[in-house]
């Protein structure tokens, strides 16, 4: 096979030796050699081109082309495999990511990322992803950066350039407006011109022109009655002709839905094999004449192109798999985790470890570090919040959860021993038949033989990447088996969510049912079941013998519109001992009550915010809010914790301390135990602006998919622009953020250098640290308004500049931002089809917040005029 080292022929070279066949194999995921078409009987020519493989591209061994390797991101590099996979380093989410409002934070990202992928063999990391938030509901919020298409796109740009600084592609993804999860696949997104062009697409737009990502993946919905994946305005006229785009553009996975269509209006790679599109149709579709040999080309090359740029990173074709867990990339996830935490509401000072400290709620001992979905990943480690606090005090912490937040029951845990006696683990044995058939109306139990036997230690089993020859149609079985002990005599709840069928049995009784007259649920990205759930009552230290049977996703009738399965499907199996919470809490407000100071964990976590589904709520979950109500009318030192990726609602008035820490990796805890107990300053900033109710929200009324169709009501008020706007108060705004230091800006000057479309301001603002003793580091933020009246309704003002400066305590510093003219004055022109720059007044103001800039310029554009491209 080909590798790194033996291509080395320029791709425009490679493309004239390549047999129609050939360039055709390129065009779709991983599938037998081509060659073999010519040697295989017509029957069996649809099986070539059905050939399976989920993280890898074709490669042509006859010209030592290699098979590229894929990855998800966005949080890490999880590798390729979801079930069972080896461990990772794993970022903050996305939002937490732009949180910091760091260029540098990124680019120590993007370097830690790029040691995942060699790490991984990986030569294209699917990330990041650049949609914007509508509302804080979308189940994948998290994942993106930013409701502002400035802060997106910026912060995207210097992730991207640092990975790809090591020869690593970065696919940026997912365009455009893929920002809900009900019917995506089906949803057809109405989207005016101008609110398509200066909120969701200028995100991808900034990160093309200053980063330049190798691949850029297309996402499930429809824009305006056409499917992004053969999108002809948006794929060709808009990215490749008018940006001049040149990189790959490949399919989400299970995200392409023609043959012709598709490769004519710009699609080069459908993702992942077995191809659904491509192979044995697009040989069909040549024949008879809607696909032309130049277009093959020019696909064909474009996977070329993108297999000699990863070149550079030296990783071979089908390399090994590794999970280096090395004290730098430690060290950056913990000063990442330091630089995104936001302290929304302050108290006097930090929290003293010397004092008496009761760690209280949900999130305490959970380690929630990143959202749910594709991007999740198996971590080299976690540190718990508990965990973080514990390791900076002397005394041991009182602590209790106090209330729980399943939106399902969780995994098994260490309930579960494996027959060799690990706690904690489980054996599961994969066959071809299930245990039982049914003959002559009679059921019969006959002789298996495993085709596999894997030990597992999550029982969230997720099997859309396995595979065994054996089972070629991932029409298999499996046994699980374990035995299970439990510390407390008391009733329990067993559940199974399932994409397929399956049962579950203590010592031979059945206990839940998910094999019939199932419903379908939320589970595994929306195409599994519901939780079925049923208690038993157990006795503390009694050995049961759990068993579970489960039948791959084809042995399930379910189906859904819009949530395609993968795979062999999956099977989550739960269980929670019964919680009498009223009790508990009764408990928690006697521990508060003689507390020194209490912190509270809260929020959500991986079943909340997850690829398939939307969320239904914007409060929090369970009786979190109840808890925090209770805790702080009995203590007034109390700080609570939040842990989310995108809003939540809660009693927030009545708390004293509030901190925003997202999902935050592996290092979560101690980077939140760091700003706690004042070892650090906070300097994170809200990208996201927080509605009191999400009924405030711009895009309450039409989030959803309605008979297939989701119509963007709010056009180009999206956020803190309809905030603004509507004069709706918000309970803290975009951009906003506390800290230990205490800064002033001072009155900023702007110099514009050039003329026309081609000019670019560079903006100069004083900043002074007033604080005596703490030194920290501040955002600098500059919005745009247009003081002349304008021939359109623009934004009260926009963000248009940033950048995050250290000032030492009692010292003062000089922030610099250099912003191109044209995009910080243009509107999209929806008469002439182009981008305006009119000529007027405009003003410029800067401050910490969106609601701050109150020190503010103007300055003068002589010339209106018009312009296209980047």
């Amino acid at each position: 096979m080909g590798d790194m080292e033996s291509f080395n022929l320029p791709y425009g070279e490679l493309l004239q030796h390549l047999t129609t066949s050939e360039k055709i194999s390129l065009l779709s995921g991983n599938y037998p050699s081509p060659s073999s078409i010519t040697r295989t009987p017509l029957i069996n020519q649809c099986r070539y081109f059905l050939g399976s493989d989920f993280w890898h591209t074709q490669g042509i061994p006859r010209l030592s082309i290699p098979k590229l390797r894929m990855s998800d991101g966005p949080n890490g590099v999880r590798g390729t495999r979801f079930f069972n996979s080896v461990p990772a380093a794993c970022l903050p989410c996305g939002t937490g990511l732009a949180a910091t409002w760091s260029h540098d934070m990124m680019r120590e990202a993007g370097d830690l990322i790029a040691r995942g992928c060699h790490a991984k063999s990986a030569h294209v990391w699917l990330g990041p992803t650049t949609n914007t938030q509508r509302s804080p509901l979308g189940g994948r919020g998290f994942e993106s950066f930013s409701e502002d298409p400035l802060l997106s796109g910026s912060l995207a740009s210097a992730l991207i350039c640092s990975v790809q600084k090591n020869g690593i592609a970065c696919s940026l993804k997912h365009f455009v407006a893929n920002d809900m999860e009900h019917e995506r696949t089906l949803v057809d997104c109405r989207i005016s011109p101008r609110a398509l062009r200066e909120i969701y697409l200028l995100p991808f737009q900034i990160a093309i022109r200053d980063a330049d990502p190798w691949a850029i993946m297309t996402a499930y919905n429809k824009v305006n009655g056409q499917h992004m994946s053969e999108h002809q305005e948006i794929l060709q006229q808009i990215l490749r002709n008018e940006w001049g785009y040149q990189g790959c553009i490949m399919s989400d996975w299970f995200g392409t839905y023609s043959t012709a269509a598709a490769i004519n209006n710009g699609l080069d790679l459908e993702m992942p094999g077995p191809t659904e599109q491509r192979g044995k149709q697009v040989a069909t579709a040549l024949g008879v004449g809607k696909i032309s040999s130049s277009t093959i080309d020019a696909r064909a090359a474009s996977v070329l192109k993108l297999a000699d740029r990863v070149r550079a990173s030296g990783i071979l074709e089908s390399g090994p798999e590794s999970c280096p867990d090395t004290n730098q990339d430690r060290s950056v996830l913990r000063r990442r985790q330091v630089d995104h935490i936001l302290s929304i509401v302050l108290l006097a000072h930090p929290t003293n470890p010397e004092e008496q400290t009761v760690v209280i709620g949900p999130n305490s001992q959970k380690s929630f570090f990143c959202g749910g979905g594709s991007a999740s990943l198996r971590p080299t480690r976690v540190v718990s919040i508990l965990e973080g606090l514990q390791g900076q005090v002397e005394q041991p912490l009182e602590h209790t959860e106090a209330c729980q937040i399943y939106n399902q029951l969780p995994v098994l845990g260490d309930i579960v021993t494996a027959p060799d006696g690990t706690r904690g683990q489980f054996l599961m044995k994969f066959y071809t038949s299930p245990p039982t058939m049914r003959l002559n109306n009679s059921e019969i139990t006959g002789a298996r033989e495993a085709i596999d036997v894997l030990q597992l230690d999550d029982s969230n089993v997720v099997l859309y990447d396995y595979s065994n020859p054996a089972a070629p149609d991932n029409v298999v079985y499996a046994t699980i088996t374990a035995d299970l002990v439990v510390e407390n005599t008391d009733m329990y709840a067993f559940s199974l969510a399932v994409a397929g069928t399956a049962t579950l049995y203590l010592d031979d009784d059945l206990i839940v049912d998910n094999s019939h007259d199932q419903k379908r649920g939320t589970s595994f990205f929306g195409s599994g079941s519901d939780e079925r759930i049923n208690h038993v009552q157990l006795v503390a230290s009694r050995v049961y013998k759990l068993r579970v049977e489960f039948g791959s996703a084809r042995t399930s009738s379910l189906t859904k519109a819009g949530a395609p399965v993968f795979g062999a499907g999956g099977v989550r199996i739960g269980c929670a001992r019964y919680s009498d919470e009223s009790r508990e809490l009764d408990r928690v407000v006697e521990l508060a009550k003689t507390a020194d100071q209490v912190v509270v964990c809260v929020g959500l976590g991986p079943e909340w915010e997850s690829e398939g589904s939307d969320r239904s709520l914007y409060e929090l979950p369970g009786r979190q809010n109840e808890l925090i109500s209770k805790v702080t009318g009995v203590n007034k030192n109390v700080v609570v914790i939040i842990q989310s990726g995108t809003p939540v609602s809660g009693p927030w008035d009545q708390v004293p301390a509030v901190m925003q820490t997202w999902y935050g990796g592996n290092e979560l805890g101690h980077g939140i135990a760091d700003i706690v107990f004042g070892r650090e300053s906070p300097s994170g900033k809200l990208p996201l602006s927080w509605p009191r109710v999400i009924e405030d929200n711009p895009s309450f009324l039409s989030h959803t998919s309605e008979a297939g169709i989701c119509y963007y009501n709010e056009d180009i008020f999206v956020g803190y622009r309809f905030y603004e706007v509507t004069k709706r108060k918000v309970q803290w705004p975009f951009g906003f953020g506390l800290s230990y230091a205490s800064f002033i800006l001072g009155q900023p000057s702007v110099q514009i250098r050039g003329s026309g479309v081609e000019a670019s301001m560079l903006v100069t603002v004083p900043v002074r640290n007033n604080s005596v003793t703490t030194s920290g580091k501040e955002v600098i933020q500059v919005y745009m308004s247009c003081v002349t009246p304008s021939a359109v309704k623009r934004p009260i003002k926009e963000l248009k500049g940033f950048t995050k400066l250290f000032v030492p305590a009692s010292e003062m510093r000089q922030a610099t931002i250099e912003i191109p003219l044209k995009t910080a004055v243009s509107v999209w022109d929806v008469t002439t089809d182009s981008w305006l720059m009119e000529s007027g007044t405009y003003k410029l103001s800067v401050g910490n917040s969106s609601d701050s800039a109150l020190l503010s310029t103007q300055f003068q554009v002589p010339v209106t005029q018009h312009w296209t491209g980047l």
